[in-house]
């Protein structure tokens, strides 16, 4: 999958994640991650939002994740939708 434009996913509700998708020019996936429980969790949420990433064939993205408490399936499902906006595809493989 490719990303081809930028989309958002989420809202900055409590126990949620806002997922910002962008175009990359690295051949990367550059995280960039604000939430209050980065220290405990930062870890934990970079490596959901990249295997899911991976998960769909996307090798090169840059994403913006602002995290208001969201749980793993919470984050690999905002990272799904807006992976699949981003890639404008509606051809869904959950």
């Amino acid at each position: 999958m490719k990303i081809k434009t930028r989309a958002v996913a989420g809202t900055s509700e409590s126990s949620d994640i806002t997922i910002i998708l962008e175009p990359s020019d690295s051949n990367e996936i550059n995280i960039n991650l604000t939430s209050s429980a980065e220290k405990q969790f930062g870890r934990q949420i970079r490596k959901v939002i990249n295997n899911t990433l991976m998960e769909l064939g996307i090798t090169k993205a840059n994403v913006t994740a602002i995290d208001f408490g969201a749980l793993d399936c919470v984050i690999k499902a905002r990272v799904q939708t807006a992976a699949y906006r981003a890639a404008e595809s509606n051809e869904y493989k959950w």
